[in-house]
C-alpha cells in the first residue's frame, strides 16, 4: 500500500511551494508528483460550484484512493513518501481523516505572519484575475458572506490564518513529536539550517540540500482600467470553462492570466493603516498560538518595515502556480 510518510499541511502562502520544490531534490525523498493532491480534503467527490475559478480548481483533486496511493509507486524502495497540500492544516475534516489512514505520518506545518499571509493569498488571486475586490481590507470584510455562498478554502483570508485554533485541534489527534512546526521567514533568512532541521524530523541525511528555490512568487498588478477589464473577461471565461472536459477551460483562460501579470510590478508592502485594521481578526489567535506552542509570536501584532515583497519580483517566465496539476517530466 503506496501511502505518504509525511506531509506538508500548511499554510497556503507561507513557502509551501518552494519547499515542497527542495525537499523534491533530496535522494532519500519522494515527493508526489501532483504538488496539492488534496486527498484528505473529501470523503469522496468534490464540490462542483464555489467562487471564481473554484470548479475548475476543483476537477484537479486527486479524490479517489487508487488515484491517490499511485500516486507513489514511483517512489525508490526505501525513500520517504510525501506529499504537500496546504489546506490540511485549516480543515479538521482533513485533520480526522489523516489520522485515521496514516496515523503515524509525520506532518510539517509552516507559519507565515497572518496579516501578511492574508495579503500575499488576497494579491495572488487578484494577479489570477479572479480576486474582484481591489483592497485585501475590504475582501476580508467579504470573507463570511463568501464562507456562507460556499467559496473555497482558498477565498478564507482571515480563517486560513488562525493557527492556534488549527494546531490546538491536531494536538488532539497527533503527539507533537509528529509535528514540526516553524515560521515562514526561517526559509527565507536561513534555508539551509531548516533544511537540516526539516531532514532531522523525517529521517533522512541532512546537508544534501540547501536551498530553497523562489517558486509561486505573487505579482501585484495595479487597479488600472485594463486591469478591471481583463479579469471580468477572466472571471466569465473560468464560469464558462467550468462546463467545458478536460482542461479546456484552463486552457481558455491561460492567456488572460498571462496578460494581467506581464510586466506586473512585485507585491506591494502593506501600510500599517491597513496592518491596523486586519491585526484584530488574529489578536486573540496569536496569543492562543503562543499558549499552544509554548513559542512567542507577539512580533506579528507590531508594525512592519519589510511588509511584503519579501522574495523580490518574480523570476523571469514564472507564472502563477496552479498546484494542483502534475509537474512535468
Amino acid at each position: 500500500m503506496a501511502l505518504p510518510d509525511f506531509l506538508v499541511v500548511g499554510a497556503p502562502k507561507a513557502g509551501t511551494t518552494a519547499l515542497y520544490a527542495a525537499l523534491d531534490r533530496h535522494p532519500e525523498l519522494y515527493m508526489s508528483p501532483v504538488k496539492e493532491p488534496k486527498f484528505f480534503l473529501t470523503d469522496g467527490p468534490p464540490p462542483t460550484r464555489g467562487g471564481p475559478g473554484d470548479a475548475q480548481t476543483y476537477r484537479e483533486h486527486v479524490w479517489r484512493r487508487a488515484d491517490y496511493e499511485a500516486l507513489f509507486d514511483g517512489a525508490p524502495e526505501g525513500a520517504r513518501r510525501g506529499e504537500a497540500t496546504p489546506f490540511y492544516l485549516y480543515d479538521r475534516e482533513a485533520q480526522r481523516r489523516i489520522h485515521a489512514l496514516v496515523p503515524h505520518a509525520r506532518l510539517i506545518a509552516v507559519l507565515r505572519d497572518p496579516v501578511e499571509r492574508a495579503h500575499s493569498n488576497w494579491t495572488h488571486l487578484w494577479s489570477a484575475g479572479l480576486e474582484p475586490v481591489g483592497d485585501v481590507v475590504r475582501a476580508c470584510q467579504e470573507e463570511e458572506r463568501r464562507i456562507a455562498a460556499g467559496w473555497a478554502a482558498f477565498w478564507h483570508y482571515v480563517r486560513l490564518g488562525r493557527y492556534g485554533e488549527q494546531l490546538e485541534h491536531l494536538y488532539t489527534l497527533f503527539p507533537r513529536e509528529q509535528v514540526l512546526v516553524f515560521r515562514y521567514r526561517e526559509l527565507l533568512e536561513a534555508p539551509a539550517r531548516t533544511l537540516d532541521r526539516i531532514c532531522g524530523f523525517l529521517g533522512v541525511t541532512p546537508g544534501l540540500i540547501t536551498e530553497v528555490p523562489r517558486e509561486n512568487v505573487t505579482a501585484h498588478p495595479e487597479r488600472t482600467a485594463r486591469h478591471r477589464v481583463l479579469s471580468r473577461a477572466l472571471r466569465a471565461g473560468v464560469t464558462a470553462g467550468a462546463l467545458l472536459p478536460g482542461d479546456l477551460g484552463v486552457r481558455v483562460t491561460e492567456p488572460l492570466e498571462r496578460a494581467l501579470q506581464r510586466d506586473a510590478r512585485p507585491r506591494q508592502p502593506l501600510t500599517w493603516e491597513q496592518r491596523q485594521a486586519l491585526l484584530p481578526h488574529f489578536e486573540a489567535d496569536i496569543r492562543l498560538l503562543e499558549r499552544v506552542t509554548g513559542q512567542e509570536f507577539g512580533d506579528w501584532l507590531a508594525p512592519r518595515g519589510d511588509s511584503g515583497g519579501l522574495v523580490g519580483a518574480r523570476p523571469d517566465g514564472q507564472r502563477q502556480a496552479r498546484n494542483g496539476r502534475r509537474r512535468a517530466g
